[in-house]
């Protein structure tokens, strides 16, 4: 199982002044952040696509551009590309260039957005949800699989004989499709023989485990290879050395960074016991020592049969010092225990 890091880029918010944190000073400590993912031995790392005075990342293609520089052989990808804002042919050469400077490391996780700033922004309408994103992924991957194009669809220009470059290290990129809980969406990525990523941000993990088998059953019955079969899970972690110290430090963070996003959603206030139920065994949340986050991640693992395990980190943007050593313990501690675990298994 692949063991990495999915973070969006969040602003840190002063609690008494409000004054946000300036996005110079977070874009030089995401690098910092991934070069350190990419030194202790982590396998992945996941940049998202945010269009808010929030987020420090509206283009993750230019941040994962800049990582590539400065690591060896952490895998880079997007977590999520927009793509029903996203122009297909961009973003394949976008990515296709990151996989040049990377070696052959780049990948991208195609997704609906947990927002919907860029659809006024790059004048779409969210009348055309769902047409818009069915059709981008279908020319997405038509352009992944071969190098010159025949296609027409409703919200972009016919490409005709069109050639696509620069290709890919390999020819083709790897595509994810990141869902939350969607069945139609489960099904369309099983259909294709796409590797999911599922986001499980509330609740319990349990409740999850039905798309999981919906999308394995789709995924066999549309002849897949299950030997290429991957399926990953984001789970929003943070790791120190001492449980209840970590999840005291985190939790006014956490906590203001889900009454930010709610009030746009009519959420009620975050409680403290929402946070201690997502941290418990059954919860959602993996804030915790090494010893606890292992335990979570194996219990994770044997109930979906992952392939993959993103820790999404940086909920509110922590102190980068703490962030570091989340990472730290991420990569040395609860790293090589999963796998050895799962090593063992075998």
């Amino acid at each position: 199982m692949e063991l990495g890091i999915g973070m969006f880029g969040d602003l840190q918010v002063d609690p008494v002044t409000g004054k946000v944190q300036a996005p110079q000073e977070r874009m030089h400590q995401i690098i910092e952040e991934v070069k350190l993912m990419d030194e202790v031995g982590l396998d992945f790392f996941g940049m998202g696509e945010h269009h808010r005075s929030d987020y420090a990342v509206a283009s993750p293609e230019i941040v994962l551009a800049a990582a590539a520089a400065v690591t060896k052989r952490i895998k880079l990808g997007s977590a999520v590309s927009v793509l029903s804002s996203a122009d297909p042919v961009k973003l394949f050469q976008d990515f296709s260039t990151i996989d040049l400077i990377s070696n052959g490391r780049a990948e991208i996780m195609a997704g609906r957005g947990s927002f919907i700033e860029s659809f006024p922004l790059f004048g779409f309408k969210l009348d055309d949800y769902s047409e818009l994103f069915e059709e981008k992924l279908e020319l997405l991957l038509r352009i992944n699989n071969q190098p010159t194009v025949n296609w027409t669809g409703k919200f972009r220009p016919s490409l005709i004989n069109q050639e696509i470059y620069p290709r890919p290290v390999h020819d083709r990129l790897p595509i994810w499709v990141a869902v939350g809980g969607t069945t139609s969406s489960v099904i369309r990525a099983g259909k294709l023989g796409l590797p999911v990523m599922f986001a499980i941000i509330g609740g319990a993990p349990e409740q999850f485990k039905p798309l999981f088998e919906l999308y394995q059953q789709a995924y066999q019955d549309n002849g897949h290879d299950m030997d290429k079969f991957q399926v990953g899970l984001h789970m929003h972690s943070f790791f120190g050395d001492e449980s209840k110290q970590v999840a005291d430090y985190y939790y006014p963070i956490y906590s203001a960074q889900m009454n930010r996003i709610g009030k746009s959603r009519n959420w009620p206030p975050y409680q403290r016991s929402q946070y201690d139920f997502g941290r418990s065994r059954h919860g959602h949340l993996i804030i915790s020592d090494a010893n606890e986050a292992i335990e979570k991640i194996l219990a994770t693992q044997e109930m979906f049969g992952l392939t993959r395990f993103s820790s999404h980190m940086d909920v509110g943007s922590p102190d980068h010092a703490a962030m570091m050593k989340s990472i730290e313990i991420f990569g040395t501690k609860i790293a090589p225990a999963v796998r050895k675990a799962l090593d063992v298994k075998k």
